[in-house]
C-alpha cells in the first residue's frame, strides 16, 4: 500500500509503503476490546478499600447475654448489622491487572493500526519535530484541521512534547509506547516515516516468531 508522506505544514514531500501486514490487515473488534479493557485493568490503582468486622475499632465483649432479654442474640457490636460494625465483602487492596497473550495484544494493535487505515485517518509525517511552542503547535494543527490526534515518533522530540502538554486533545508518543487505547481514542493517527518503519519492524519481527 502506498501513502503519501506530509509535513505539519500539510505539504506533500513524497511517498511511502505500508506493510499490508501490518496496515493492511481485518480490524478485529473484538481483540482491540479485550487490549483495551487489559490495559485499562492495569491502571486502576486498587487501592480502595474498608475495614471487615476483625479490623474496627471497638469492644469484643458480648453486648447481653444470650438468652432471657426478649431480644435477638447477638455476638458482637463489631459486627456489619451495628452502625460502626465492620463492612461484609468490601474492596480490598488488590491489584486489578491480568495476563493477556502477547499474539493478542500483536493482533490488538495490528488491528488498531489498520482500523485507522481503513478509515483515512492514518497520516504519515516526514518528521514531528521543529516546533518548539504551543502557540506555533496550535496553529499547524488547525491548518491540518486536527482536533483530536496522536503523534507517534521513533524517538519523541522534546520540544514538540513540551509544546503538546497544553493542547487539548493532542498526544504524542514514541513507536514503542504506541498502544491501542491512545489510537482507537483519537481521531487522527499521524506517523513519523521513522515511527513506521520502527512499527513495521517490531510487528512483523513478531509475525516471524
Amino acid at each position: 500500500m502506498e501513502i503519501e508522506i506530509r509535513t505539519l505544514d500539510d505539504t506533500a514531500v513524497g511517498k511511502t509503503e505500508l506493510n499490508d501486514a501490518v496496515f493492511g490487515a481485518s480490524p478485529r473488534e473484538d481483540i482491540m476490546a479485550r487490549v483495551v479493557h487489559w490495559q485499562l485493568a492495569k491502571r486502576r490503582a486498587g487501592t480502595h478499600a474498608v475495614k471487615g468486622m476483625g479490623e474496627v475499632s471497638g469492644t469484643t465483649r458480648k453486648p447481653y447475654k444470650q438468652k432471657g432479654t426478649g431480644r435477638a442474640r447477638q455476638g458482637s457490636l463489631r459486627a456489619p448489622q451495628f452502625r460502626t460494625g465492620g463492612v461484609v465483602h468490601g474492596p480490598v487492596v488488590r491489584d486489578h491487572g491480568y495476563d493477556l497473550p502477547k499474539k493478542v495484544r500483536r493482533l490488538g494493535l495490528i488491528s488498531a493500526l489498520s482500523k485507522k487505515w481503513a478509515e483515512g485517518k492514518l497520516v504519515v509525517l516526514e518528521s514531528a519535530g521543529g516546533v518548539g511552542k504551543t502557540r506555533d503547535l496550535v496553529g499547524k494543527l488547525k491548518t491540518l484541521g486536527w482536533r483530536s490526534a496522536l503523534i507517534v515518533d521513533h524517538e519523541v522530540d522534546g520540544e514538540l512534547l513540551r509544546a503538546s502538554r497544553n493542547v487539548p486533545g493532542v498526544d504524542v508518543l514514541p513507536s514503542l509506547g504506541a498502544n491501542v487505547y491512545d489510537i482507537l481514542r483519537h481521531d487522527v493517527l499521524a506517523i513519523t516515516a521513522a515511527g513506521i518503519a520502527s512499527l513495521t519492524e517490531r510487528l512483523t519481527r513478531e509475525i516471524v516468531r
